[in-house]
């Protein structure tokens, strides 16, 4: 993904949510004082099928389809029941706002947490960041990439971890534990939901691809460049 091809996609979620692009980058900037470059190379994943779960509360009933695939890619909490469940992870995605202890466990057994930085998490950032090893850390943002930071799409953690799979090479998402119409999420997830939706078509629609998860809903779907 390049920011050039992204930029205008975040811009408009900036312009619907009205969040504030420099509060993004500040705490872009605070991420990278901490981070380090991250080797992709170390999660090559072309060719492969890689479940992307979601922390919605039907994750439990969703676990099956995580069976066969070859990586398996947890946004938020959602890491948290796959582990419990006896499964590897491969990689955790957050902006380190619910289970960041989780993502100090995992980096300190080696598997890779890709953290996000955006406006309201500075806070977040600084207190648990340090706290990680810096090996095992993928850092990212919604803004423009700076040094070790990168963007690879994505705006919530569910979406950004099926981004960040297609920027590895996945060649099938297999999507587990999500709800586009969660009740019970405040009015502004709910936008945040939609806006992963859009997003996630938007990814279906550039690898040429079709994500059962959408199967239903594409008609209703605003669509992105």
């Amino acid at each position: 993904m390049k920011f050039t091809t992204w930029n205008p996609v975040y811009q408009s979620i900036l312009d619907d949510l009205g969040y504030d692009r420099e509060g993004d980058e500040r705490a872009r900037d605070v991420l990278a004082s901490f981070a380090t470059p991250f080797d992709r190379d170390r999660l090559d994943w072309t060719g492969q099928t890689v479940a992307i779960c979601g922390a919605a509360p039907r994750l439990d009933d969703d676990l099956d389809r995580l069976k066969g695939a070859d990586a398996v890619v947890a946004a938020s909490t959602a890491a948290d029941v796959v582990r419990e469940a006896g499964f590897d992870l491969d990689l955790m995605v957050t902006d380190v706002d619910k289970n960041p202890e989780t993502a100090v466990e995992l980096t300190e057994s080696g598997t890779p947490v890709a953290v996000a930085a955006h406006g309201d998490n500075i806070p977040a950032l600084r207190e648990w960041v340090p706290k990680f090893d810096a090996d095992h850390v993928l850092p990212t943002t919604q803004a423009e990439p700076v040094g070790p930071v990168v963007n690879w799409g994505g705006f919530t953690d569910g979406d950004r971890a099926a981004f960040i799979a297609d920027e590895l090479g996945a060649d099938e998402l297999r999507f587990a534990g999500w709800d586009f119409d969660d009740p019970t999420v405040d009015p502004e997830k709910a936008r945040k939901l939609a806006w992963a939706e859009r997003l996630l078509r938007w990814l279906e629609r550039r690898r040429g691809d079709s994500f059962s998860i959408l199967d239903g809903r594409r008609e209703s779907i605003e669509p992105l460049p």
